[in-house]
């Protein structure tokens, strides 16, 4: 398992000596430093363990034991045979060994033939003819075998270099030996429960996406980190490079920290040791390099928020290849990516269910899979406090480990949700203790103790003030501290509501009055019993009825308000069938929240402080009278449901910004404050149940009489209106017209006793309307066609539904027990044959006959239920069916029929050319079983193409047989000569007999009939079919989802297909509707559609709930981002960071390196080779392409001229090249104008040859316009002047050699960019006056001063980023007055200062004066770029730069939030001054 990087992830040969993946026989003269030394690196760097023997072996000697125990221990081998490799016993007994155990132990050979010809081997030719030798090892006998050996091994299935690359044969000769290994398969261990599955899911995502990153978001301790390893130890091999960096979040505490993991990820990447990085910044742009040109495989693990992900790997390209897993604790983290180029897949990680928490639990409790008998209660508690959270049942199952009896383990349990493990409460509370305001703290604490189940919106009301609810629960939920149900309630895993509890618990914990909330009831009783209460509680909640049955002994006394009074603080109180006694008055004022389910006041104390109370919700109460005492101005919502004593409420008007009322079942309720009509805000009223509200009874109260409600008028602002089952009838003086209430989102009417409605088409806001059980209405017409769900439920006199559009549009529409709908505009029209009139059935009159048979009807539950089972007639689609027993008749007869289920005709002509209308489809057919699933599909040679499922149809008696008749009005469609393919394909449960198909001529007895008029509108076949068409253009009339019979195990997955044909998919109408393909519903439609109301309290929101209006919207974007960070500004810099290159293959821009080498010596072998190390290191490198070098050509000049330095790699025809030459005197010319570095390599040359121009180097004149003289001359110097260069010699393995070559690079380029985010806004201006001051002006200082936040830093990168390659050395020092806690501190800082302005390695120095002098020093001389940041004092700056003269070429830029006047008063440096300012 990978813990927090990759160095730990792979076995190194010297960490297991007794067992390989591969082992390598190879001809050590020949490739031991070349060729092997990089075949060997390329299969240790893709985790491939294996074996090469480092020791020269004497000619004649035998197989030493490690030897053969390293082949008998491997996997499998790979044979480099090379020039000389027959010519060594040892290499020809190492072969034969191998293909031994090839033949006896599925040990896997691979034959490498590295510049030898596999003929020369398999026939023993040129170094392969091996011969008998005056030699004790070279006999007949070893002779003869070692040749069939040869010939064998030349015949398997081998590789050849053939001229290519060196480094694409390596990548081909791993990816063999990787498939033949299969790393593959992952191991799971097997006290990992459930991880197998999640596992799979994840690495579908993974490999079978094209986003680079892939986020694993869970709650702490779900098993994220575990999964993440499981995945990156079974991809990690396919990479390039890989890194696990564990734990981000907790080492996060300062941006030192972030140095450090910038470093373990930069060594990871890049290999090597560990590299220093003198801040986050040019840390970010190192990375950001490495990760645009490497494969890269990377997990993150507990990534708090988006600056850690940019920090550690900035915001730029990253190669397509790559894949970076992010483990965290936020819910959703899309906004990360929404404005980058990058790419995202989420996983949520699913807790255990209960098999797997049950195995899990009890694998740590007892060691096996199964629970012991008799701990099936208890272990069920343990389940239900865990919630399948894989750390909690650990933790838990090793607890009671310690003891397996019984009694062990109740006590144990009997402590879960009073007492929290620490174990699981270190790892939770990370979660809570990186909120990043106090707020969102305390919010969190609020809903754990007293919201979780409630409504969000209510929740929001209630603490919006105090606590920002809205973006605090969106905070709590984006960290997995809280989650949101499809119903809108507040939920809370119960170990994260444990761990808030006891956050408030330790508060005090031995004295509940002095906490910040009680919720235990028995604290709460003992508070109030006890008179207790102090000014630091903020909540109390208590529920005697939950008391009682806590088995918590208490006297029925009555509770005294005394201890509430002394509660100063109180904002929220939740009492349940309490009664208290004593005075109100001194009320905490802050009261936000008065939750008194059950309370025994007739009426609202006068003396009660309500001037804040928001929420008041009073359900289940003894009032009589509801007045408030005083004007409300802040209470948004009023609970008085089931107050069934209730009979007036007054005053209206003094709850001015009252949003909510709920009166729901206040059977008593007769009146109702006129001033109601003039409260402005008020969008929810719901009144079910008030069925006395508009009888106006004459009744008499304590104080009087109440006034009969003779009429009732709602207010213009409602936009829910809840008046169902308040019997109410159209009447003059209440005519339900709602004319003014053009808000009315939201209305039922349920219950009622009118016959009819008037029009709504005027109520364009309507979206639901639910008129379910009212049983006199007879006809609903005109209904708006902004409606989205309609509920007519048992209104059994219902005939018809229209609409203000003649097309159906219902999103929802619920009809069961309709038992008279005859027809719903738009959708269907379902008529009794006696009901209809000869010219609606047309040329089918003759249905009349037979109009008194009886059919049951099935299909549509909704619709058929409680019907009439006489003969009916379908209209739909403008397809007109029927359902009728086995009659016999003339009219029965088709005109072409079949035996199968389908036929095929051509529409012949008309002898008396009748125009044809449409097609007679009949078939017959038997039923088994409830479920039945067919269509009748009609396609032609025309391009019809049409697949019908009837909405009802009928169903025979068992074994009894029933025909089903349609007419299709498609006659328009068919030409003469067209062929029709007609077919009945049966999914499930129904058998087809026979079917026919007749044509339908005009003047068949009616000639011109007025079907499609009277059906009063034309659908499919003559109007928009585009709802029901199907990606293939097949139209495909179904009103139903069988995708859930497919889940219900009904239909096969493969039932559309064969429907259908082709390869298109039954996912294509899953979730069909009564419209056709879904559609993207209106936001509001569907918040609306799963709530009907906002009740608040726990047993009432099952029922009703109703959301708030709101709009959202998701920007994906996928563009690249890797353009300018100032768009059309970035052509003022003359650098710009990372995130701006082009890939080198793209540009022949900027480089870091340039490679000129003789690609006739090199190209495929070293050059190749060396490319491929530069590159792993991120350091851009050009390499000319070979079509180039045949074409005789030079590179660009821009190419040389735009690299940051040149590798000359000397090599033995490197001086026959004038290629070659002219790049050699263009690169000198940028080291001595430009101070670019050059490095040369001696690859297989003597350093002499090249200074003193001898053997291959020894250039003279030639025939030839291009050695001429003058340039030989030139070339000349130019060998002599890079002969006298320091540069390296390769002398051992040439992975050592490359290794010091990339280390030589990498210390003199040492990336000193700094990272930029994109989309600096601003920037622009501010870096034009600056760099405009940098270029011209003879100041050595720029101060950039502000307040912090203000930008000074980001500006200071920008400038420098910008700027450094105008300069000799560079230094970037970020934070210095946090970093300067010590003298160690500072010591630190001015050797990386020192390094970055010398160069080299950091240098050690005795104190901070020397250095101090040491740099002194280097300022005077050199031309350099210094940004030092965030400077508090003077005394810093005179540390790290002394008081001496600097370079008048020099700038130096300094960050500081203090007033800098006098720094430089009495120095002769000069300032310039920039004040960061507001736009």
């Amino acid at each position: 398992m990978a813990s927090s990087s990759s160095s730990s992830i792979m076995a190194s040969p010297s960490a297991n000596v007794s067992s390989y993946d591969v082992f390598l026989s190879f001809r050590g003269e020949d490739t031991r430093d070349s060729f092997t030394d990089h075949l060997y690196h390329a299969l240790i760097r893709a985790g491939i363990n294996a074996f090469r023997d480092n020791e020269d072996i004497k000619r004649g000697e035998e197989l030493k034991l490690e030897i053969k125990k390293a082949i008998k221990e491997s996997k499998g081998s790979i044979v480099v045979l090379s020039k000389n490799y027959a010519t060594s016993t040892w290499c020809l007994d190492e072969l034969l060994l191998i293909l031994e155990q090839r033949k006896e132990c599925n040990h896997f050979v691979l034959p490498v033939f590295y510049h030898v010809d596999p003929s020369d081997v398999r026939k023993q030719k040129n170094t392969f003819a091996i011969e008998v030798k005056a030699s004790s090892r070279w006999t007949d006998n070893n002779v003869k075998v070692w040749k069939r050996a040869l010939k064998e091994v030349a015949n398997l299935r081998g590789m050849a270099d053939q001229s290519r690359p060196e480094t694409k044969l390596l990548e081909k000769i791993v990816y063999f030996i990787y498939e033949q290994l299969d790393h593959k398969e992952v191991h799971l261990p097997i006290n990992l429960i459930g991880m197998a599955a999640r596992y799979k899911d994840v690495n579908f995502l993974l490999n079978g996406s094209n986003a680079e990153f892939l986020a694993i978001c869970g709650m702490g301790g779900s098993g994220k980190t575990t999964l993440a390893k499981y995945i990156f130890d079974s991809n990690c091999q396919k990479f390039e490079s890989m890194s696990f960096i564990e734990g981000i979040g907790p080492k996060c505490k300062e941006s030192n920290d972030l140095l450090k993991l910038q470093e373990q990820l930069l060594r990871d990447i890049l290999g090597g040791n560990k590299r220093k990085k003198p801040s986050v910044c040019q840390g970010t742009f190192k990375i950001e390099e490495a990760l645009r040109v490497k494969e890269a495989f990377i997990v993150l693990d507990d990534i708090d928020e988006v600056s850690q992900l940019v920090a550690l790997l900035g915001s730029g390209y990253i190669n397509k290849q790559s894949k970076i897993i992010i483990t965290t604790r936020a819910h959703s983290i899309g906004k990360w990516f929404q404005f980058r180029s990058w790419r995202c897949e989420e996983y949520q990680m699913k807790l255990l269910d209960d098999d797997e928490s049950l195995e899990l639990l009890s694998q740590h409790a007892f060691g096996s899979k199964s629970l012991m008998v008799g701990y099936e209660e208890l272990a069920k508690q343990v389940l239900q406090y865990c919630e399948g959270n894989p750390l909690a049942l650990k933790v838990l199952g090793s607890s009671l480990a310690e003891d397996n009896s019984i009694p062990f383990w109740e006590s144990t349990v009997s402590l879960l949700g009073r007492d929290i493990h620490d174990k699981i409460q270190s790892v939770l509370i990370r979660s809570y203790s990186t909120l990043p305001h106090d707020s969102n703290k305390e919010l969190f604490l609020h809903i754990a103790c007293f919201f979780v189940g409630k409504d969000i919106d209510y929740v929001v009301k209630i603490l919006e003030r105090d606590y920002s609810a809205l973006s605090g629960i969106k905070i709590l939920t984006n960290r997995c501290l809280l989650s949101v149900s499809p119903n809108n309630k507040l939920m809370m895993h119960p170990l994260l509501q444990e761990m808030g509890r006891t956050i408030v618990h330790q508060e005090a914990p031995k004295d509940p009055a002095k906490r910040s909330r009680v919720w235990r009831n028995k604290d709460s009783y003992d508070v109030l019993r006890k008179g207790k209460g102090s000014e630091t509680v903020e909540g109390l909640a208590l529920d005697m009825q939950m008391l009682a049955q806590e088995n918590y002994s208490f006297k029925h006394s009555e509770l005294k308000t005394d201890a509430l009074k002394k509660m100063d603080k109180l904002k929220l109180l939740h009492l349940s069938n309490v009664q208290l006694e004593g005075s109100y008055e001194n009320f905490s004022e802050d009261l936000r929240w008065l939750c008194w389910f059950g309370s025994q006041l007739r009426a609202i104390p006068s003396d009660l402080s309500m001037e804040n109370l928001v929420a008041m919700d009073m359900s289940y109460s003894n009032l009589e009278v509801f007045d408030p005492p005083m004007v409300l101005q802040s209470l948004r919502i009023l609970n008085l449901k089931d107050s069934h004593n209730l009979l007036e409420i007054r005053n209206m008007s003094r709850i001015p910004h009252l949003e909510t009322l709920i009166l729901w079942n206040c059977h008593s309720l007769v009146h109702i404050c006129e001033t109601i009509e003039d409260l402005t805000s008020l969008a929810l009223l719901n009144l079910t149940g008030c069925i006395n509200l508009l009888v106006g009874l004459k009744v008499s109260t304590s104080d009087g009489g109440v006034a009969k409600q003779t009429t009732f008028s709602f207010p213009h602002s409602l936009r829910r209106l809840f008046f169902n089952e308040c019997n109410i009838e159209f009447t003059d003086s209440f005519c339900l017209s709602f004319s003014v209430h053009i808000s009315l989102q939201y209305l039922n009417l349920g219950n009622s006793l009118f016959e009819f409605l008037p029009c709504y088409d005027h109520l364009k806001n309507l979206r639901v309307l639910d008129l379910s059980f009212c049983s006199r209405l007879k006809w609903l017409l005109c209904l708006p066609s902004t409606l989205a769900e309609l509920y007519i439920y048992y209104c059994t006199s219902l005939e018809r539904v229209t609409f203000e559009s003649p097309r159906f549009t219902l999103q929802e529409f619920g009809y069961e027990g309709c038992s008279s709908l005859c027809e719903i505009e738009g959708f269907i029209k379902l008529f009794h044959i006696t009901k209809l009139e000869d010219n609606d059935l047309g040329h089918m009159k003759w249905l009349k006959e037979y109009q008194n048979y009886k059919v049951c009807l099935v299909g549509d539950d909704e619709l058929t239920k409680g019907r009439s089972s006489y003969l009916q007639m379908l209209y739909e689609f403008d397809i007109m069916s029927t359902s009728l027993p086995d009659i016999k008749g003339p009219n029965m007869k088709p005109n072409y029929a079949s035996k199968l289920s389908f036929l095929s005709f051509d529409v012949p002509s008309d002898p008396t050319s009748r125009r044809l209308k449409g097609l007679d489809v009949t078939f017959k057919y038997t039923i088994s079983g409830d479920e039945c699933a067919w269509f009748c599909k009609i396609c032609t040679t025309k391009g019809v193409d049409l697949i019908y499922n009837p909405k009802v149809f009928g169903k025979p008696d068992s074994g009894k047989i029933g025909i089903w008749l349609s007419y299709w009005p498609i006659g328009n469609t068919l030409d003469i000569g067209d062929t029709v393919n007609v077919s009945i394909v049966a999914m499930r449960g129904l058998k087809v007999h026979e079917c026919g198909v007749s044509l339908v001529y005009s003047d068949n007895e009616v000639a011109e009939e007025t079907l499609i008029n009277n059906k009063g509108w034309v659908e499919i076949l003559g109007g928009d079919l585009s709802g029901f068409q199907l990606s293939t253009g097949v139209y495909y009339l179904c009103r139903r989802d069988f995708f859930e019979l497919v889940e219900a195990g009904g239909l096969t997955r493969g039932w559309f297909r064969m429907l259908v044909g082709g390869t298109i998919d039954h996912t294509e109408v899953q979730g069909w509707r009564k419209t056709g393909r879904p559609r993207q519903s209106n936001p509001s439609i569907t918040e609306l559609r799963a709530v009907r109301c906002v009740i608040h309290g726990p047993e009432l929101e099952e029922m009703y709930k109703m959301a708030e209006m709101s709009k959202s919207s998701f920007l994906d974007k996928c563009s690249d981002v890797t353009s300018s960070i100032l768009g059309d500004t970035s052509s003022i810099a003359s650098g710009s960071s990372s995130s701006n290159k082009a890939s080198p293959d793209a540009n022949d821009g900027i480089y870091d390196v340039f490679l000129n080498h003789s690609g006739r010596d090199t190209r495929n072998s070293f050059i190749d080779h060396l490319y491929s190390a530069l590159k792993r290191a991120a350091i851009e490198t050009f390499r000319g392409a070979p079509e180039f070098y045949r074409a005789g050509g030079m590179m660009s000049p821009r190419v040389i001229k735009g690299s940051r330095s040149s590798i000359i790699v000397l090599s033995k025809n490197y001086a026959t090249s004038t290629i070659c030459l002219d790049e050699l005197l263009l690169i000198l010319e940028q080291r001595r104008e430009h101070n670019r570095f050059v490095l040369p390599i001696y690859y297989q040359v003597n350093p002499s040859d090249v200074r003193n121009q001898q053997n291959t180097f020894a250039i003279n004149v030639k025939s030839s316009p291009k050695w001429t003289d003058h340039k030989v001359n030139l070339w000349k110097k130019g060998l002599k002047e890079v002969a006298e260069l320091g540069g390296l010699v390769c002398l051992g393995p040439e992975t050592t050699f490359l290794k010091e070559i990339v280390d030589t690079i990498n210390s003199k380029l040492d990336g000193k960019e700094v990272h930029l985010p994109p989309n600096l806004s601003g920037m622009a201006t501010r870096y034009q006056e600056i760099n405009s001051w940098l270029n011209q002006s003879d100041f050595q200082f720029l101060v950039i001063c502000g307040m912090g936040g203000s930008g000074k830093t980001k500006l200071a990168n920008y400038i420098y980023n910008s700027n450094l390659k105008n300069f000799e050395s560079t230094g970037f020092i970020e934070d210095i007055d946090r970093r300067c806690k010590t003298l160690d501190d500072l010591f630190e800082l001015q050797e990386q200062l020192l390094k970055d302005i010398l160069g080299g390695k950091k240098r050690k120095i005795p104190g901070v004066s020397p250095s101090t002098c040491t740099f002194e020093d280097a300022l005077e001389t050199k031309r350099m770029l210094i940004v030092l940041d965030n400077i508090a004092i003077y005394s810093q700056l005179l540390t790290l730069l002394g008081t001496g003269k600097i370079n008048a070429q020099s700038k130096i830029i300094i960050t500081t939030r203090e007033n800098t006047d006098s720094w430089f008063k009495f120095r002769d440096w000069r300032c310039q001054v920039h004040e960061m300012r507001d736009d």
